[in-house]
């Protein structure tokens, strides 16, 4: 399996927040868009207590943050942040992947991207960084440059660089309509400022000089997905993708890891990649620089 430094992969400690437990709990009801009395209501307290709370005129207990972080769906990331502003230490842990505790989970994904083949998969962290792939993904690279290659490596800047495989993609204007929307849906629900950034990043990179032209409105009303379609040197390939997540985390470096698996969206796609994993030498080189 091509690894990343799966177990080398450190996430970066929480910074402190600046601003006060009332201000973060407003900020997220509003991200949620949520009013004071619907917050109230669900988290079955006093509105009049809800509005001293995010006013400073009341100081919440560690439950409470933690009982209206739960009513705003607050990553766990983010819950810490909470506590600490309201005084408390933080609840949840944040281990590197090479953690021993955490053996079970690195594990778990090579299972998952390795069970996968011969279709690819990766795992990425909370900004996109491939933290590890699966050898089917080298088909799919051929066209980048090296450069955008070596680690740290960013999965969404690789798909619409001009240097990455933007230029392999057939259906360009789509692709990263979907990509710059889905971006954007993480962003509202994790408020995370570096994934903005990566997000007008993105946005501004050029059209590749041969993209097809922008599909007209409605089109994607006759598909079930948005698919990749990607040109590689085994032939077009068409994909759709779905996103894996561990279900149950308490540990904020795997409440953000995900992986992203490609599927088949067509029979030539399907024999292309069976071919290619039946022919190619175990010795080959991997697509992505390990690092």
């Amino acid at each position: 399996m091509n690894t990343l430094s799966l177990a080398q992969t450190a996430a970066s400690p929480a910074s402190l927040p600046s601003r006060t437990v009332g201000n973060l709990l407003r900020e997220w009801r509003q991200r949620r868009r949520m009013s004071q009395l619907l917050l109230a209501t669900e988290a079955e307290i006093s509105t009049r207590h809800l509005s001293f709370v995010e006013s400073g005129r009341a100081l919440p207990s560690r439950e409470m943050v933690m009982h209206l972080a739960e009513r705003l769906d607050v990553p766990l990331r983010a819950r810490n942040a909470l506590l600490v502003a309201a005084g408390y230490a933080p609840l949840f842990r944040e281990r590197p992947l090479s953690d021993p505790q955490l053996a079970a989970a690195r594990e778990a994904v090579e299972l998952v991207l390795k069970g996968h083949e011969p279709y690819p998969a990766l795992a990425i962290d909370r900004h996109w960084t491939i933290v590890a792939a699966n050898n089917a993904l080298a088909p799919l690279l051929s066209g980048a440059s090296p450069e955008l290659l070596k680690p740290p490596v960013n999965a969404l800047r690789l798909s619409l660089h001009p240097q990455g495989i933007a230029s392999s993609i057939v259906n360009w204007h789509a692709w990263r309509e979907h990509i710059l929307a889905r971006l954007q849906r993480q962003i509202d629900v994790s408020g995370d400022d570096a994934l903005g950034a990566l997000r007008d990043e993105l946005a501004a990179y050029p059209a590749p000089p041969d993209a097809d032209a922008a599909a007209p409105d409605g089109t994607a009303l006759n598909q079930i997905a948005v698919p990749l379609r990607l040109r590689t040197s085994i032939g077009v390939l068409s994909f759709l993708s779905t996103t894996t997540v561990f279900g149950t985390p308490v540990d904020v470096t795997l409440s953000e890891l995900a992986i992203e698996a490609f599927f088949p969206a067509d029979q030539q796609t399907t024999l292309a990649l069976r071919e290619f994993a039946s022919t190619r030498p175990a010795h080959e080189g991997r697509g992505i620089n390990a690092g």
